[in-house]
């Protein structure tokens, strides 16, 4: 098999879709924030922070300027910095262990679960020393982690709980939206997300009305007068336009997210179809837990060999992530070798992301599965 490279035959998330479902309510939107001139906080930023908080159940929104600084404002509100240590997982998006690095904290990584990818709840407990501040367990893919065994290990040893939410906004956990459950929740509105801007943005989610006071004094320079600072902040504020933007979206959040369950459930039924499912390993889906498919995240064997040839079938895929944390020269400096964690280190070269957004059509579903049919019946 020596396949040519082609064009897509169609993209891997298709924005340009969406927009076209959306485009005359957000441009009105668009058109109404540049009228007032009101483009740094104000009734948009408010009225969304307001509508995230009534979303997710918990007490309080407090915006940002990205889903990296929603998990850097947690870190701060809480006074995490040198000397002390935060727990997470080495199998996510940098921003989850850089945060903490960049407050001056020490990551410490725990290896994650096989079925899942998310962080082994089982593992925390041995990593916890008098150093330790706090969890970042990561709802990796739009699943969400293990909530019970992590808050229970976080009481029992009086921790803070950041939930890393960037990637599962509408997830659900036993019936509680994730980001009410932790002491916070992080979420992204990065393009990609299942609720996107058209730009960076982030929120983070409290029960905590001082810890909510906290943050929203850090994001606007540790002020809360104008020109007078109580604490080092910092700027990280969400633009009008993008609050605009999200109300908009979030109006069809619920929607575009059973869009996407649907889409996954038709890659199971054609799995299923074709005989795949002892040979591809397809997202868990713990009971008690809703999946909200921010990705489709497969297992595969020979899985470079697999993308090349669905790249010359014109079929796009993603590697969410190709090197775990803990072997990036960036994190070099923590001291952590190769096969320390091989659970995070087997699924990196494992994983492939699928397609799938609510625009997907069956047709192109039927043409991915296919293809990757005849690519491993041709391997064997």
């Amino acid at each position: 098999m020596n396949p040519q490279i082609t064009q897509p035959l169609f993209p891997f998330l298709d924005l340009k879709a969406q927009f076209a479902s959306i485009q005359d309510e957000v441009m009105a939107a668009i058109e109404r924030v540049v009228k007032s001139q009101q483009f740094i906080m104000g009734p948009e930023v408010e009225a969304f922070e307001s509508e995230i908080a009534t979303l997710t159940g918990a007490g309080a929104a407090v915006s940002c300027a990205s889903g990296t600084d929603a998990l850097m404002l947690a870190l701060l509100a809480l006074g995490v910095g040198p000397g002390d240590e935060v727990i997470t997982t080495p199998f996510t998006f940098v921003a989850t262990a850089g945060t903490i690095a960049r407050v001056g904290a020490r990551p410490v990584f725990v290896d994650i679960e096989p079925k899942s990818d998310n962080l082994d709840s089982r593992l925390i407990e041995p990593a916890v020393t008098e150093r330790t501040r706090a969890i970042i367990p990561v709802h990796l893919f739009g699943l969400p982690a293990d909530l019970d065994a992590i808050l229970k290990t976080a009481e029992q040893y009086r921790l803070a709980v950041i939930e890393d939410a960037a990637q599962a906004i509408g997830a659900r956990y036993y019936g509680s939206q994730v980001g009410s459950l932790g002491t916070f929740g992080c979420f992204s509105f990065f393009p990609s997300k299942n609720l996107g801007g058209a730009g960076d943005g982030g929120v983070i989610t409290t029960n905590d009305p001082a810890l909510a006071d906290r943050l929203r004094i850090l994001r606007l320079h540790g002020s809360r007068q104008k020109y007078y600072y109580e604490v080092l902040g910092t700027n990280s504020r969400l633009d009008a336009l993008q609050a605009a933007i999200l109300r908009v979206k979030l109006k069809r959040l619920a929607d575009w997210t059973r869009g996407r369950q649907e889409r996954a459930e038709g890659y199971r039924a054609l799995f299923a179809g074709r005989g795949l499912e002892k040979l591809v390993t397809l997202p868990s889906a713990p009971a008690g837990r809703v999946h909200v498919y921010n990705q489709f995240v497969v297992g595969c064997p020979q899985r470079e060999r697999l993308r090349e040839f669905l790249r010359s079938q014109g079929v796009p895929t993603e590697v969410y992530y190709p090197l775990p944390l803990h072997l990036q020269r960036a994190f070099a400096y923590l001291g952590y070798k190769s096969g320390q964690f091989p659970e995070a280190e087997a699924a990196s070269e494992r994983v492939v992301a699928l397609p799938v957004y609510p625009e997907l059509t069956e047709e192109h579903q039927s043409a991915v599965v296919r293809l990757i049919a005849e690519f491993y019946e041709s391997s064997s």
